[in-house]
C-alpha cells in the first residue's frame, strides 16, 4: 500500500504547470496520431514528471515550500522504488510509440536524476542547472510531444516553437526559486534566482518571457497564424497583469518573494497556458 508520503511527493497535480508544452506540441503537429498522442500524455504526465517530482524530493528531504506543496512529508525509501518502477514503465510504453520517442525519454529520465542525484547534483550549479530544466522541460518535451504524436513520427519538427517551448519554461521556472533561496544556499545549491537575486530574476524573466512572445510571433508568421499570436497575447493578459504586480510588490518589498505568490504566478501561467493552446488545438481540428 502508497504510502501518504509517496503519494503526496510524487507532485501529481504538478504534471498541469507542464501540460502547455504538450498542447503547443499537439497544436503544432500537422497530422496527428490520436492513440500515439494519448500514450505520449500518459508517459509524460502520468509516468515521467512524477516520478522526476518523487526522486527530487527523495533527494532533496525538503522541509520547506516546494514546487505545489506549503508542507512536504518526508520521504521513505517506498517512493525512491516507486519512482524506479515509473521509470522503467514508461520507457517500456514509450516504446509502442517510437524507438525515438523512448530514447528521448530515456535521456529526459537520466537527466532528471543527475539534476538531482547527491553524487552529480547539476541543480547546484545556477546556469547549467537553469539550461537543464529548459532545455528538458521545454525543447525535449516539445519534440517528444510533436515527433510521438505525429502520424508518420517525423523528425521534421519545426525549430521556433522549440525555442518558443523553451522560453516559456525558461521565464517561469526561476520563480519557482525566487522564495527559497536560503533553504537552496543552506543544502549546497545554487539556483539561477539566487545568482541574479530577487529583483534580477524578475527583470531576467521578463526578457525571457518577451523573447518567447517573439518567438511566438516568429511562430505563428510562418505558418500564417497571425491570429493565433494575438490569441495568444489575449490569453496571457492575467498572466502578464500578475506577474507585473508582483514585481512591483518586490521591488518595494522583497519579502513580497513568497511561495504563495510563487504558486499563484505558477497555477495562472498553466491555465492562461492551457486555454490558449487548447483552443488553438480545437481551431484547427475543427
Amino acid at each position: 500500500m502508497l504510502q501518504k508520503s509517496t503519494i503526496q511527493l510524487l507532485r501529481f497535480h504538478f504534471s498541469f504547470f507542464l501540460l502547455p508544452v504538450y498542447l503547443f506540441a499537439l497544436s503544432q503537429t500537422q497530422a496527428i496520431n490520436w492513440k500515439d498522442a494519448i500514450i505520449v500524455f500518459i508517459v509524460l504526465h502520468v509516468l515521467v514528471y512524477p516520478s522526476s517530482n518523487g526522486y527530487n524530493s527523495y533527494m532533496d528531504r525538503d522541509t520547506t515550500p516546494i514546487g505545489g506543496l506549503a508542507n512536504p512529508l518526508q520521504p521513505t525509501k517506498q517512493l525512491f522504488w516507486l519512482t524506479v518502477i515509473m521509470d522503467i514503465t514508461a520507457v517500456a510504453i514509450s516504446s509502442t510509440v517510437s524507438f525515438y520517442f523512448a530514447a528521448g525519454v530515456l535521456i529526459y529520465i537520466l537527466a532528471s536524476r543527475v539534476y538531482s542525484y547527491r553524487g552529480i547534483r547539476l541543480k547546484r550549479f545556477p546556469v547549467l542547472g537553469y539550461l537543464v530544466v529548459v532545455v528538458c522541460q521545454g525543447a525535449l518535451v516539445f519534440f517528444l510531444a510533436y515527433h510521438g504524436s505525429s502520424m508518420n513520427k517525423t523528425f521534421d519538427v519545426p525549430l521556433l516553437p522549440v525555442i518558443a517551448a523553451a522560453c516559456l519554461i525558461g521565464g517561469y521556472y526561476p520563480l519557482t526559486q525566487v522564495y527559497q533561496h536560503d533553504e537552496d544556499l543552506k543544502d549546497g545549491v545554487k539556483t539561477i534566482s539566487w545568482l541574479l537575486g530577487k529583483r534580477g530574476t524578475f527583470i531576467f524573466c521578463s526578457f525571457v518571457f518577451a523573447a518567447a512572445t517573439l518567438f511566438m510571433f516568429l511562430t505563428f508568421r510562418q505558418t500564417n497564424d497571425l491570429l493565433f499570436f494575438w490569441l495568444f497575447l489575449i490569453c496571457m493578459g492575467p498572466m502578464i497583469m500578475f506577474f507585473t504586480r508582483w514585481m512591483l510588490r518586490v521591488w518595494k518589498d522583497e519579502k513580497a518573494a513568497s511561495f504563495s505568490y510563487s504558486l499563484t504566478m505558477n497555477i495562472l501561467a498553466a491555465v492562461c497556458s492551457t486555454i490558449c493552446y487548447g483552443i488553438i488545438l480545437m481551431l484547427k481540428l475543427f
